[in-house]
Parts: C-alpha cells; sequence; structure tokens
C-alpha cells in the first residue's frame, strides 16, 4: 500500500509515484473548467468573473491549511525513511490536531471578515452581489477540504499516491454531475455552483477520513500515543509553519495581482478568470511533480542517501523541463482556440485580452516548473525557510512589478511581471543549492582532515 522511495530506479519510482497526483489534481482541474464553462455560458460573464475572483480567495484560505498539511507531511516522510514508527504516530496525532484548529479559526474570521475583504479585492458593484452570495455558501465547505487535506497529504508522504486519487476522482465527477443540476437544469444560479462545491467536497472529505480509520490503522496513534510531546511539536510548527507561510504568500500574492486585475473591470476579470483556469490546468502536473519530488528527498533524507537525492535532483529537473517546454509551445499555439472553451465567440475583447495573457505568460512554464521541484527540495530536506525566501522573491518581485508596470502598459504589464517573478526565484534557488553543497564539501574535508 505504501511505496518506498529510497530503493528501486529513480526515474521510474518518481513517475509511478506522481502520476496518480498528477491525475488526481488534472481531474480537479476538469471541474474547475467545468465549472467555470458552465457559469460562463449559463449565467454570463459577470458571474464568471464573481466565481473566478471567489476562486482565487478560496485559494488563498486554503492555502494555509494546506501548506500545514504539506509541511507536516514532509516530516511525516523524514520520519519514514528513519523507521521511527512510534514517533510516526505521535506526529501524525500532533499535526491532525494543529491542522482542525487552525481551520476552525480562519473559517470563523473569514466569515466575520467577509464585507471588508470584498472591499481590500476592488470588486466591481456588478459582481459584488453574486461573488458575496458564491463565498457565503462555499465557505462552509473549508472544514470537509481541510479532512481531505490532511489524510491525502499524510498517506502520500507514507508513499501512497493512489487512495487520495480515488476520493478525488468521486469528488471530482459528482462536482460536474452538481453544477450541471443546479446550475444549467434548476437555473439555482451562483448559489447552485457554490453548493454543488461543497456537498462534493464534504463526500471526498468524509470518505477519506472513513477510509484511514479503517484500512490505515497502522500509522493512527494508539491512545497510549495520544500524548502532548512537545519535541515533536516544535518539528511540526518549525517545517508547518514556514511551508503554510510560503503557500499564504504566494496565494496572498496571487490576491493582490487579483485586486489589480478586478480594477480593470469585468471584461479583463472575465478573461482573467477563463484564462488562470487554463493556465492552472497547463502547468499543474509539474506542481505535482514537485509535490512528489519531495516526499522522495524527504524519505531519502530521513535514509541518509545523499547520493541518491543529488541522482533525483537531475532527473527530476530534466524531466520537467522537457513537460514544461512542451505544454508552453501547445499553450502558446492553441490560446485562441482555449478561451473560447470557456468564453462565447462573440465576447471577442475577452477571448483577446485572455490570450495575451496566455501567450506571454504561457512561455515560461518552465520557469514555474523548476520553481516548484525548488520548493519541494527545500522542504524535505527541512529548509522551508529558503522555500519561504523563493516565494516572497517570485510574488514579491511579481506583485510589485505588477503594481508597477500596469499604469505604463495597461493589463499586459500585469502578465509580464509573472514570468520575470518565477526566473529571478529559480536563479536564487539554484544559488542557494550551490552553496550549501559547497558548504557541505568544505565540512567533509574538514572532518577527514
Amino acid at each position: 500500500m505504501y511505496q518506498d522511495l529510497t530503493k528501486g530506479h529513480i526515474g521510474k519510482s518518481l513517475l509511478l509515484f506522481a502520476l496518480p497526483m498528477m491525475a488526481g489534481n488534472l481531474l480537479q482541474q476538469f471541474y474547475n473548467i467545468a465549472d467555470t464553462l458552465i457559469v460562463g455560458r449559463v449565467i454570463g460573464s459577470n458571474a464568471l468573473a464573481a466565481v473566478g475572483s471567489a476562486y482565487t480567495l478560496m485559494t488563498f484560505l486554503t492555502s494555509i491549511f494546506l501548506g500545514l498539511s504539506m509541511g507536516a507531511g514532509a516530516y511525516f516522510s523524514i520520519l519514514k525513511g528513519k523507521r521511527e514508527t512510534q514517533k510516526l504516530h505521535c506526529a501524525i496525532w500532533h499535526a491532525f490536531m494543529l491542522n482542525m484548529i487552525v481551520t476552525l479559526v480562519i473559517n470563523l474570521l473569514v466569515y466575520i471578515g467577509l464585507v471588508p475583504i470584498l472591499h481590500f479585492l476592488r470588486i466591481p458593484s456588478e459582481v459584488w452581489d453574486g461573488m458575496k452570495t458564491y463565498l457565503l455558501i462555499v465557505l462552509a465547505g473549508m472544514i470537509a477540504t481541510s479532512f481531505y487535506n490532511f489524510f491525502a497529504c499524510m498517506l502520500r508522504a507514507l508513499g501512497n499516491s493512489r487512495t487520495p486519487l480515488i476520493f478525488l476522482t468521486v469528488s471530482t465527477c459528482l462536482n460536474i454531475v452538481l453544477d450541471v443540476l443546479f446550475v444549467a437544469v434548476w437555473h439555482f444560479g451562483i448559489a447552485g455552483a457554490a453548493w454543488a462545491t461543497v456537498v462534493s467536497q464534504y463526500v471526498s472529505g468524509i470518505g477519506i477520513t472513513c477510509y484511514v480509520v479503517i484500512a490505515c490503522r497502522d500509522v493512527l496513534p494508539a491512545r497510549q500515543e495520544r500524548t502532548y510531546d512537545r519535541n515533536i511539536l516544535n518539528e511540526i510548527v518549525n517545517l508547518s509553519a514556514l511551508t503554510c507561510l510560503q503557500q499564504s504568500v504566494m496565494n496572498f500574492g496571487i490576491l493582490l495581482v487579483q485586486g489589480l486585475v478586478n480594477s480593470f473591470g469585468a471584461v479583463v476579470m472575465a478573461a482573467f478568470a477563463a484564462a488562470v483556469k487554463i493556465d492552472t490546468f497547463a502547468y499543474l502536473p509539474v506542481e505535482d511533480f514537485g509535490n512528489a519530488f519531495s516526499t522522495f528527498v524527504a524519505q531519502n533524507y530521513g535514509a541518509g542517501q545523499k547520493e541518491r537525492i543529488q541522482k533525483g535532483c537531475r532527473k527530476a529537473f530534466a524531466m520537467s523541463a522537457i513537460f514544461s517546454c512542451t505544454i508552453s509551445f501547445l499553450v502558446c499555439l492553441f490560446a485562441p482556440e482555449l478561451m473560447k472553451i470557456f468564453i462565447d465567440p462573440m465576447e471577442k475583447e475577452v477571448i483577446a485580452a485572455g490570450v495575451c495573457y496566455l501567450r506571454i505568460e504561457g512561455a515560461f512554464y518552465c520557469g514555474i516548473g523548476c520553481l516548484f521541484l525548488l520548493y519541494g527540495y527545500f522542504r524535505a530536506i527541512k529548509r522551508a525557510d529558503i522555500s519561504l525566501l523563493l516565494t516572497i522573491v517570485s510574488l514579491g518581485l511579481r506583485v510589485a512589478l505588477a503594481y508597477l508596470f500596469a499604469p505604463l502598459f495597461g493589463e499586459k504589464g500585469i502578465w509580464i511581471a509573472i514570468p520575470i517573478g518565477w526566473c529571478v526565484a529559480d536563479f536564487t534557488g539554484l544559488l542557494c543549492i550551490r552553496y550549501n553543497q559547497k558548504k557541505e564539501k568544505i565540512a567533509k574535508n574538514e572532518k577527514s582532515c
């Protein structure tokens, strides 16, 4: 049931472990595409703008407890590599409780501050009511999403990437069916799209929780292991807090960009909402490959296999680059056709704005592919602080340049800023790896002397 990534052929092991993760998130993006398609075609571009902006906000909120789960997952993988079973059980208990407390607090705070948040995002009047309605409903699914993300990250960290795929597949298919039923057939509008999302989230969240409780008792803590351990909690908090901060900084930067996009009006908002779906779908496989690579590095780091990690780095970066360049070519070539999937061909202004985004930003997917691998690598070797640094470099530069370029070049200035941030962060990350390798080499030579 669990794959040991410390043994076997590196490239094959990475691919076999990553493929279910890629398939799962591609299915999730199929849902997002279906959701965008149904809302955009059935309700209209204003509704699409509302759901698109709400999606950006929800991604930011979800990133907080997803970051906690990913950080804890890296620690689980290290303990698995070390074969420290009892410590692993205790760590799972501490991480779960921390995740649930944070989720409940965030959910409550967002409900209380929803109106100020909408003002902060500069939501136009024609989009305001729809976005508020959507968020009031969809926020109810945050707890279910937190359950799913925690147990999915736990299973993947231990080497099981297939089971989360099963529950995500069920949830995605159900979501699409309910979207069609609630929006296209029963005409519940934006509220129908939100309820479809919430129902499917609870199905996946409750489903994976039941699976873990029934089928994974060997990794769950026994009653006597559910005790407070300050050292374990500190380890989890150190990794999880930095990973959480990294994820939230990344998505907060995107949220700031969304606010700038919103200032250009409903046409650009609708184009951005559709183009981001295409964009995310295009580079999602390299993001999942980066998460799989992180598990590979963490397990081998725990087992002390530095040479295997170095070989894995070379193969992973090469595989990611080949895939990213291929996808960049296809997206740039078929950008108009991809936009017409979501937007009525008669809305030429919206399509033109989306095509411009895709051809500027989509030409540099290799940059984001490299960045995902760097995030995963540093998180796995307990240097989540460097992952955070890379995120600050990437998003900080992206936001600063977007606000600088937008008055000069319009919305094109926002699109130009994105790949610049990626490339500068990549260069910074590779320098950090080089510096760490030199430092380790010097320490090894001093020790041998």
